[in-house]
This record gives C-alpha cells, sequence and structure tokens, in this order.
C-alpha cells in the first residue's frame, strides 16, 4: 500500500504550524572502528600465514635446523550483505501536500534508515563476539576467546573470567595484549591497546579511568599509571551507541583486523510507476563488516 491521501490527511490544509518528525541523527560511529577496505568480488578471504619461528641454538660442526613448516593456516571469510529499502508514494499525495518543503515526497529518511542499519550490523561484530561465526571461519573460535589457536600453542584475546570495567582489569587487558599477542609461529607482535570501546552506561567509568592525572578511586597522590602504561590509550575512549550489554567492554589494538568491506557504495533510484503514477524510490547498498584477525581487539562480556 503507498502512502496515499489518508497518510497525510493534515497536510492537505492550510493552517499548520509545522511539520515534525525528522530529528538530528547520531554521527556516524562504524569507521572510529572499522578499516575500510574497496571490495571487488561477492566474497572477500584473508589467509593469514605461519611464518619461521625463532632461530635455534647451532652447537659447533652440528647441522643447522630446518624449519620448512611455514603456510597458509586459516582464512577468514568477508560475505557481503544486500541491504535495500524503498517506498511509494501516490501522485496525488504529492500534487495534494501543502508542505512539500518540510515532508518532502523524494526524501523520507531514506539515507538515515541505511545509516543507521550499518551501525547495527558494525556494532553486531562486538555483540556477537563471543559467539562462533562460522561463516567468518577463521580458526575456529569466536572473536573474542582464550584460545585461539598458533602452531603448538594458543593466545587469548579475553579474560578466561569475564570483568568488569575498572582500574586493575584494564591495566590487565593493556598488559596482556603485549605479553600474549604473537603471530602463529609464537613470535612476539608489537601489540599495544589503542583505544576503548564502551556502551554509554559505563561512559562515567571510563572518564573516571582516564580524565584524571592521579590515581582514580583513592585518595592517595599515585599517577595514573593507565595514561602511560605500554604506552597508554593514545586515542582515549568511544561510546557506541548500538552496543547491547550494558556491562561488555573492549579494546581496540593497533593490528589491523577490523574491516568495513563496500561492495556498492549507497545509491537511491526513483521513477514514476506507468499504470500507476505512483512515485517508487528505492535504496540500495551492499557491504559486509566483520574480522580477519582477532589481535584487533580484547574484549570481556559481564553480566552485571
Amino acid at each position: 500500500m503507498p502512502v496515499a491521501l489518508s497518510s497525510i490527511h493534515d497536510m492537505l490544509l492550510p493552517g499548520l504550524r509545522a511539520v515534525t518528525g525528522k530529528y538530528q541523527q547520531i554521527p556516524r560511529q562504524y569507521d572510529k572502528i572499522f578499516q575500510y577496505i574497496k571490495s571487488e568480488q561477492a566474497v572477500e578471504r584473508t589467509i593469514e600465514n605461519r611464518y619461521l619461528p625463532l632461530a635455534r641454538l647451532k652447537n659447533e660442526g652440528a647441522t643447522t635446523v630446518f624449519d620448512n613448516r611455514a603456510g597458509q593456516r586459516f582464512t577468514w571469510n568477508q560475505s557481503h550483505l544486500e541491504i535495500a529499502l524503498g517506498y511509494a508514494i501516490t501522485r496525488p499525495a504529492i500534487d495534494d501536500n501543502l508542505y512539500k518543503t518540510q515532508f518532502n515526497p523524494s526524501n523520507l529518511g531514506l539515507q538515515e534508515s541505511f545509516n543507521q542499519t550499518k551501525e547495527i550490523y558494525a556494532a553486531s561484530v562486538f555483540n556477537l563476539g563471543f559467539v562462533y561465526q562460522q561463516a567468518v571461519g577463521g580458526d575456529g573460535q569466536p572473536l573474542f576467546s582464550t584460545v585461539h589457536p598458533i602452531d603448538g600453542g594458543s593466545y587469548a584475546n579475553a579474560f578466561t573470567t569475564a570483568a568488569d570495567l575498572s582500574e586493575t582489569t584494564l591495566l590487565s587487558a593493556m598488559i596482556s595484549i603485549r605479553r600474549q599477542f604473537v603471530d602463529q609461529a609464537a613470535l612476539k607482535l608489537y601489540a599495544r591497546a589503542k583505544m576503548l570501546l564502551i556502551p554509554p552506561e559505563l561512559e562515567p567509568v571510563a572518564i573516571r579511568l582516564l580524565e584524571t592525572q592521579l590515581r582514580p578511586g583513592t585518595g592517595d597522590n599515585d599517577v595514573n599509571a593507565i595514561r602511560s602504561t605500554t604506552g597508554g590509550l593514545k586515542e582515549g575512549y568511544f561510546v557506541n551507541d548500538y552496543l547491547t550489554s550494558a556491562y561488555s567492554w573492549f579494546l581496540l589494538t593497533n593490528v589491523p583486523g577490523l574491516a568495513y568491506m563496500e561492495r556498492i557504495p549507497f545509491e537511491m533510484s526513483m521513477e514514476v510507476e506507468f499504470s500507476t503514477d505512483n512515485l517508487l524510490v528505492k535504496g540500495y547498498e551492499r557491504y559486509s563488516l566483520s574480522y580477519y584477525n582477532p589481535r584487533s581487539a580484547y574484549g570481556t562480556n559481564p553480566t552485571s
């Protein structure tokens, strides 16, 4: 059923003071978290390779140890989503509307709808980050796990027991990123936390932890170690309005691995349906928001 005269009956009469219903939108957030990559394929695959391990001690006259186990280990998949929405509006509803500048039949908020849809998909990478996504594949673990496999061992990008955000837990996570993140051959990485990602409910906690020069929550004159340990959080904290848990929190790292891959950018088209004279308006885009390296983030999901 198209938007018809009955849907805008008050806008057919003079004397309205104003037409409301459009509001200021939340500024774009996903691009503060995800790396933009232009896609050329229906499914983008990223291979994680294993390179050489530590060199070995060689005794005089002994044979050099050879390690020939280099090669691919895991494949991470990003399958693009088709996102679309449209509407129809009758010709009389266009012709007889006296308030076209405030209720523009060719602009009923399609762009805003697509923008917020994208934010929800972006946040779902973290909201569902503790559940294994078979379509992503990878190392057989969810984004956040204590047992991401490497040759002969594993590494963690989550606490063994979920922990609330505090000075102790934040410092512990920052140090864990530095100490535990290794490549497939167990060589240490230059991995550092760069940003704290939180829901709105944790912003007061983040402010107390990051915005003070002195140690938070004490009467001591100690320096706030969070600001300097492992280089501090260079990008501070970021509040994401689309995170669903009031308690989960995350650290983004300097290791690339969170990707917004754009296959077809947003496009809008309009046409008049010949048989009805209805104006048809639709939007379309195609993209994926996912990850290809768990080392790009550290997360925990306490429930209270």
